[in-house]
């Protein structure tokens, strides 16, 4: 299935995830264009291809409708990245993150659309699934969003699936779950537990835990998500959701512990925030035949080795990080 020569559209190609999905498609010959303002991604993410001849880069926002249509034009498969995603910011401006979310997804889905684009990738978010009970979420969980984040990525994934309905948009939605790998953001709407400890750990700081460290997660190497991405553009498949994950579910305690870590100090943890998250990948293997392949020991290993790309991140501390989680009080999630 491996075609070069495909016209590929990476908005958001700036950011964590974004950015390697532009190495795997330069890397399979596909020429892209990167739509990104730069106000969350990082230029660094992708600059080692802006001398190539299969790059180009256009500094936009995705609700900038005018300035897509005509990079768009002729596109063959368009990945849909570029969102806000940080949930405490969305408590504190919901209009930006439904700005972002909602009428920037709409308006890349309507330029695609007129652009007559052959494959459009959605990337959702498992924050839809919320609190659910649930031992592993199916893609037909109940959808349960805590923040205005999860809520607008959500709606986002609805006009996805909505226009290839109504206008035969051929789209698909991916729900990622806990993704990690070099390159992972510890600042700004990009910031992850794990990159915070990475962080942590290279300047000998405790790493900063929430709760008891019991809550669990389903953490996908980045390697594995951009595959299981790049099959699903791949795939004739149109009008579905996939969880994207690696359907096992490890403990923050376990990660600490991997990572080797010499001293760790529990924080509160924050009402909102899910106990348990993991992924059934029963659908995504059937449809598409993905599998995952890195385990999170061998992936926590492949991140270690290059812990030094973290020497310029935040060095969040216990008071930093109870700080800029103040307002995760009950309040919100009444």
């Amino acid at each position: 299935m491996k075609q070069p020569g495909h016209k590929v559209i990476i908005t958001g190609g700036a950011g964590f995830m974004g950015g390697h999905l532009v190495d795997a498609c330069i890397a399979r010959g596909y020429s892209v264009t990167v739509v990104d303002n730069l106000s969350v991604g990082r230029r660094a993410n992708f600059s080692h291809h802006e001398k190539s001849p299969l790059f180009r880069f256009l500094q936009a926002s995705v609700e900038e409708t005018e300035k897509l249509k005509a990079c768009f034009k002729g596109a063959d498969w368009v990945f849909h990245f570029a969102a806000r995603t940080d949930p405490l910011a969305s408590l504190e401006n919901p209009l930006a993150f439904h700005r972002s979310n909602v009428e920037g997804t709409l308006s890349v889905l309507e330029v695609a659309r007129q652009a007559g684009v052959k494959r459009f990738i959605y990337a959702a978010s498992s924050s839809c699934y919320g609190n659910s009970k649930s031992k592993a979420f199916t893609e037909k969980s109940k959808l349960n969003p805590l923040h205005p984040c999860a809520l607008t990525k959500q709606m986002g994934e609805a006009y996805v699936l909505q226009w290839c309905r109504t206008y035969g948009v051929p789209a698909v939605s991916l729900r990622y779950f806990n993704v990690y790998g070099p390159r992972v953001g510890a600042n700004g709407a990009d910031i992850r537990a794990f990159a915070v400890f990475l962080s942590q750990q290279l300047h000998g700081k405790p790493l900063t835990v929430m709760g008891d460290g019991e809550q669990t997660r389903d953490f996908i190497y980045i390697s594995d998500a951009i595959t299981a991405t790049l099959m699903a553009a791949e795939s004739a498949v149109v009008g579905e959701v996939f969880n994207v994950a690696s359907g096992r579910a490890h403990s923050i305690n376990q990660l600490v512990q991997l990572m080797g870590a010499k001293e760790v100090v529990h924080l509160p943890a924050r009402p909102g925030n899910p106990q348990h998250s993991l992924g059934d990948i029963r659908k995504i293997q059937k449809s598409l035949g993905w599998e995952p392949e890195v385990s999170l020991a061998e992936g926590v290993q492949r991140v270690l080795k290059r812990i030094e790309d973290w020497r310029d991140a935040p060095v969040w501390t216990s008071e930093s990080v109870e700080r800029a989680t103040a307002q995760w009080s009950e309040d919100w999630f009444q």
